[in-house]
């Protein structure tokens, strides 16, 4: 028995004329791009999309630079709405970011030549909690890990996990790839992850949702997990750790949460068939938690917040919790959408007025800024304790977001385990 021969990708007169430079220069370069693209993912068509959401924005050498600026040099101009995710600069806090002058000046002029090609200047990794943000159902191109998972499984909308290159090439285009997760079938559950003996307080917060998403991560491979036995109606921030940390420790696009997610009010309407299943407990969450953390010692050096970006909700429990325990005696950095800080209002003044340094544009895990630090950094984000130890060189402590709070306001790590019992 052999393997049936792959189909060939077909394109409409429209992707014809697009290719051979009707369209211009730079959208002939964007559909060698996304054609290319598809055929590798086994695509045999192409489909319009409503929006993309660009992660190459964010610098990461000269090569970056030269395809955005040759986009643009030729007159590019993105198809559907885009947003930007975060860039290597904080544009409105100047100065914070730490950076040789010549690899800043590289980083603005590539956030520079995105807005050129008509994308908006958002800078947020968390481009679902805009004013505006895509239907249920939308076919959409976007990149950055922790908002595709966060459109597919939370707002119900379509995307692959694109990347650089890709994410400008379908804006500019408007089309792409007509494979996997843009399609009913591909969105079909593959997994079933039962998790059993996880308290609801556990089961409804940032930081077990965080810790359940590492595991998830590492154990689901390339599947389409449906997840049973979480309480039902989770907030979207639960989901938006839950997916964040999935998609870093892991490959996840796509999480069904029965009862929370709109594709999975039920099991039956993601399941066909019987699905191979998986079991995950507290002592599963208890050892994730344990991964996200990277050593023992209480030495408290900063602590950061906000990864993906914080939402409205999170920075006024934050404001409350510091108002709680007392303003931070170390450095304290919370990462967030200019947006985000806009609807804030005079709650963002006296945000920064209890000494926490918000940070926008950017992240703390991949830029430059903390500095002089002596100790541990700790964080309620699976996924900013899952890259800061390899990109910064720090060591992590993850936990609760009020036991953040608490150990910026003591200058010493504070945790309790107890918040981990069966009880």
């Amino acid at each position: 028995m052999t393997d049936c021969p792959a189909m060939p990708l077909s394109l409409t007169d429209a992707d014809r004329s697009m290719l051979a430079g009707d369209y211009g220069r730079a959208t002939a370069l964007a559909m060698r791009v996304v054609t290319r693209t598809a055929e590798a993912m086994g695509a045999t068509s192409l489909l319009d999309i409503e929006g993309a959401h660009v992660d190459g924005c964010l610098y990461h050498g000269r090569a970056g630079l030269d395809f955005a600026e040759r986009l643009a040099d030729v007159d590019g101009e993105v198809a559907v709405t885009t947003t930007l995710n975060v860039g290597s600069l904080d544009l409105l806090h100047p100065g914070l970011v730490r950076m040789p002058p010549a690899r800043a000046a590289h980083a603005r002029r590539l956030m520079d030549a995105y807005v050129a090609l008509g994308c908006r200047p958002t800078w947020t990794c968390a481009p679902y909690q805009l004013p505006a943000r895509p239907r249920f159902g939308a076919q959409l191109a976007w990149a950055e890990s922790n908002a595709i998972v966060f459109a597919n499984s939370v707002l119900g909308a379509r995307s692959e996990r694109y990347g650089d290159f890709m994410d400008i090439a379908c804006a500019i285009s408007g089309r792409a790839p007509a494979v996997g997760l843009h399609t009913d079938a591909g969105r079909r559950a593959t997994l079933v992850v039962r998790v059993e003996g996880v308290p609801e307080r556990i089961g409804v917060s940032t930081a077990g949702l965080g810790a359940l998403g590492h595991v998830l991560g590492k154990r689901i491979g390339n599947h389409v997990p449906v997840i049973v036995g979480l309480p039902p109606g989770l907030p979207e921030d639960g989901l938006k750790a839950l997916g964040a940390a999935a998609a870093s420790s892991g490959a996840a696009g796509l999480l069904h949460v029965v009862g929370s997610t709109p594709e999975a009010p039920t099991i039956d309407a993601v399941v066909t068939g019987r699905l191979d299943e998986i079991r995950i407990d507290l002592e599963d969450l208890r050892l994730g938690r344990d991964e996200l953390t990277t050593t023992g010692a209480r030495e408290l050096g900063a602590v950061c917040l906000g990864t993906p970006h914080a939402s409205v909700r999170e920075l006024l429990a934050l404001a409350a919790a510091v108002e709680e325990h007392g303003p931070p005696v170390v450095p304290m950095y919370v990462n967030t959408s200019r947006a985000v800080l806009e609807a804030l209002g005079e709650a963002a003044s006296s945000l920064e007025g209890a000494g926490v340094r918000v940070v926008t544009d950017t992240c703390t895990y991949l830029t430059p800024i903390l500095g002089g630090i002596d100790g541990s950094v700790m964080t309620d984000s699976a996924k900013w304790a899952w890259y800061a130890p390899g990109n910064l060189g720090f060591d992590v402590v993850f936990g609760t977001t009020d036991e953040c709070v608490r150990s910026a306001a003591d200058g010493r790590i504070q945790r309790d385990d107890r918040f981990w019992d069966a009880g």
